[in-house]
């Protein structure tokens, strides 16, 4: 008989919007998923004590046995109906709290603390190791709050950098998916200044290599097209705007050439990198993001991410073509138009404005490089909305259900049937 996938989501920080986005969406990830929560319990308890909440839920015994050499707490967690069945189980989840020890007492509802720094990071090391050891398929993250973290003593700039530490992955990139738009990170969490100062042909190259390798695994597009913003306005307007488009030119010039089929180079410009697939067309009538209709924010007929099939033999060699350096106050659109299947940002920012702007419901983020699936909300904490259970939950639940998604990817026909097509709320997207 077929399992459901297994999938670990990590709370984030106990006090931002993550306790009550997974309450409110375990019912519509239900029949998809089975669920292993790993964060601080705290953190549905200072929901608990409020006076209203639109969610019900109740502590049980767990029906899993914790993991060997887990130490913290372990709960099993059922979230019921209201009206018109109260009592109805409408969902339920494995919960592991690896720090027992901090409790609703110490933290407050929309404020990072040292304590609920360290009950984020905890919980990500948990869950992480939770899925590179097998017993969970896929790795979905709720928001971290950084500067929570660094209270807490822990000299890090994300998730991204901290899973990359835990699994000794290579290389990495942040990278963020969407019907429309799809985008790669070249530096992330860092200031601006430093991004130009330290900017480098070597650097660029590697990211769009990478970056294209990934997803020509991830996609099966052989020829996949890759554009990268450049760094002045106007490109630089043939050195007007200053120099650095030059390095960038070089940067895709060496990018190119690391696809070429050279004597005894082994298959792919990265053979020591990780990724959960491999070259060539994935199963028929698998997509990244399938969709029915019109795409919204696409004219009619745009595919964005949709999966295609091809009748070109495993053995062709990926042939990506790279573009620009580009302006980036028009590639984006262009890509958006369907002129490019992904984009390479030079920083934070400049990826990320188009992205929320364009889609930011479905946009999901995807860590390239780790040995396994890992996919985050494009959105942080929002302490200021903590607990008033406002915070939309539409797109937690489309990066889970794109981490169930490629979960099922090596086994199509292994996983459980797609849900309605209206899974949960009225007017919510097809998820699957």
């Amino acid at each position: 008989m077929s399992r459901h996938p297994r999938i670990a989501i990590s709370l984030g920080d106990p006090c931002g919007i993550g306790p009550e986005l997974l309450l409110r969406s375990l019912p519509t990830m239900h029949p998809w998923t089975d669920v292993t929560v790993v964060g601080s319990r705290a953190g549905a308890d200072l929901l608990e004590a409020l006076a209203e909440r639109p969610v019900v839920w109740r502590w049980v015994e767990p029906r899993q046995a914790a993991p060997a050499g887990f130490t913290g707490q372990v709960y099993g967690l059922q979230v019921l109906s209201g009206d018109p069945r109260p009592g109805e189980v409408l969902a339920e989840a494995l919960w592991l709290d690896p720090t027992p020890e901090i409790t609703a007492s110490q933290l407050r509802l929309g404020e990072g603390s040292a304590a609920s720094g360290r009950a984020t990071v905890e919980a990500v090391r948990v869950a992480a190791l939770l899925t590179m050891s097998g017993l969970t398929d896929a790795l979905v993250t709720l928001p971290m709050a950084k500067a929570a973290a660094h209270l807490a003593g822990y000299a890090l700039p994300g998730h991204t950098e901290f899973l990359q530490q835990l699994s000794g992955a290579p290389i990495t990139r942040m990278a963020f998916v969407s019907p429309s738009l799809n985008v790669v990170l070249h530096t992330v969490h860092q200031s601006l200044r430093s991004v130009v100062e330290t900017l480098d042909t070597d650097g660029v190259a590697e990211t769009l290599a990478f970056s294209a390798d990934q997803f020509i695994h991830l996609t099966g597009k052989l020829d996949l097209r890759v554009a990268l913003c450049a760094l002045n306005p106007h490109a630089g307007e043939q050195g007007a705007f200053g120099a650095e488009e030059l390095l960038l030119d070089e940067a895709i010039i060496q990018a190119e050439a690391s696809f070429l089929p050279f004597p005894g180079q082994p298959e792919g410009p990265f053979p020591g990198s990780f990724s959960p697939f491999r070259y060539g067309p994935p199963p028929a009538g698998w997509a990244v993001f399938p969709h029915e209709g019109t795409p919204r924010h696409l004219p009619a007929g745009q595919r964005g991410l949709e999966v295609l099939s091809t009748a070109q033999p495993r053995e062709l060699r990926p042939a990506p073509l790279f573009f620009g350096p580009l302006p980036s106050d028009s590639v984006f659109q262009r890509a958006a138009r369907g002129e490019f299947d992904l984009v390479v940002a030079l920083y934070h920012d400049q990826g990320l404005i188009p992205v929320k702007l364009l889609e930011p419901e479905r946009a999901v983020n995807l860590t390239l490089g780790l040995p396994f699936i890992r996919t985050s909300p494009d959105h942080g904490t929002a302490f200021d909305k903590a607990g008033q259970w406002v915070a939309d939950g539409r797109n937690f639940l489309e990066a889970t259900a794109l981490a169930v998604r490629l979960s099922r990817r090596d086994r199509p026909n292994g996983g459980p049937a797609d849900p309605p097509a209206e899974p949960g709320a009225k007017g919510r997207p097809r998820l699957l």
